[in-house]
């Protein structure tokens, strides 16, 4: 019998602390509260503690996911985790959050490090563990502190980035015949690298006392080389030039028209851009979700984030195709479509 993968529940975990712009336009001169809304769509980002790291906040997350009643720590056989900030080089971060869930040890266990797309490759990952029947549920998460590589006076990413974590259940099911989760569309442009980086702190470029230093960068933004660095103009330019390609690629690989998706949920990169990429999409007047009010830009966590939000927005309804695209820091892109099942739990 073909074993389909599907998504069967999705969690999310944001932090008590919260940043809004009534802080940010004391902060930057020429930057209004309205300003930033209408810009950046956002009124306020969460802000991971001080002390509170991108797995402590996937393990709330996973623990969230586990309290809704979708399945028991113990039937989970894998773990998949998608972070940029890890808390240590080694040991990967997903055997930590396996200790402490209380996994069984016959589950594997891996990190992965991708941003903005993590979400589209995870399903993937996934997806292929399922249906070669190398395990029966997994458990993915994504999880960002982005937060903690932004210097307070870089007016260029702080208004932009939240911190967030998301758990999501995909598990086998034997009573479908048709596709759950795919098909994929996959890129990526490593020549835009530097468009979204932390340039210091890795191998390539050790930690010193001079890559600790903070200085303006001739924009407004101060930073050091152990921040990141975002070229907006630039993200924004692949963003348009890769996304609508992406979106006809996905329709004509599937098989489907853009009526046939009944909601579309992209990486949640700001209002304006979110805005500009429905036109030229040619999604106007569809299904298309942009909100991230109460979240910024969450990374890797923005889509599942997103897809729990619509669904209780009434947006997504069980058993309809949903488009997924995800875009950025890498640079890499992905999409992919979802069926949700009548009986998904958030």
């Amino acid at each position: 019998m073909t074993v389909q993968a599907e998504i069967q529940s999705i969690a999310y975990y944001l932090p008590e602390n919260y940043l809004g712009n009534a802080e940010l336009a004391r902060s930057f001169s020429n930057w209004t509260e309205e300003k930033i809304v209408h810009k950046l769509g956002i009124e306020r980002r969460p802000i991971a503690a001080p002390e509170e790291t991108a797995t402590d906040m996937a393990v709330n997350a996973a623990e969230n996911l586990f309290e809704n009643g979708c399945c028991e720590p113990e039937e989970i056989d894998f773990l998949l985790f998608c972070t940029q900030s890890p808390d240590y080089f080694l040991p990967t971060s997903a055997c930590l959050i396996h200790e402490r869930l209380g996994l069984p040890k016959s589950c594997g266990a891996l990190d992965f490090n991708l941003g903005c797309s993590g979400y589209i490759y995870g399903l993937s990952l996934a997806k292929g563990i399922i249906e070669t029947g190398s395990a029966q549920k997994v458990l993915f998460l994504t999880s960002e502190t982005y937060s903690k590589y932004i210097n307070r006076e870089d007016r260029a990413s702080r208004p932009l980035f939240g911190d967030g974590a998301s758990a999501t259940l995909i598990a086998n099911n034997h009573d479908v015949t048709e596709t759950l989760i795919g098909p994929f569309v996959f890129g990526t442009d490593g020549s835009g690298a530097d468009l979204l980086i932390v340039p210091a702190g890795g191998h390539r470029i050790p930690k010193t006392p001079e890559t600790a230093l903070e200085l303006p960068d001739g924009k407004g933004n101060v930073r050091s080389k152990e921040q990141l660095k975002m070229h907006g103009p630039g993200i924004f330019s692949f963003a348009i030039d890769r996304v609508p390609p992406l979106v006809e690629e996905l329709l004509g690989k599937s098989g489907t028209k853009r009526e046939d998706i009944g909601c579309y949920i992209f990486h949640q990169a700001n209002k304006y851009m979110l805005d500009r990429l429905q036109e030229l999409c040619r999604l106007d007047g569809l299904n298309y979700f942009n909100n991230m009010m109460q979240r910024g830009n969450t990374v890797s966590s923005s889509i599942p984030i997103a897809i729990v939000d619509a669904w209780h927005a009434g947006m997504l309804k069980p058993k309809q195709k949903t488009m997924l695209i995800g875009f950025g820091v890498g640079l890499s892109w992905g999409g992919t479509l979802i069926q949700l099942p009548a009986d998904f739990i958030t």
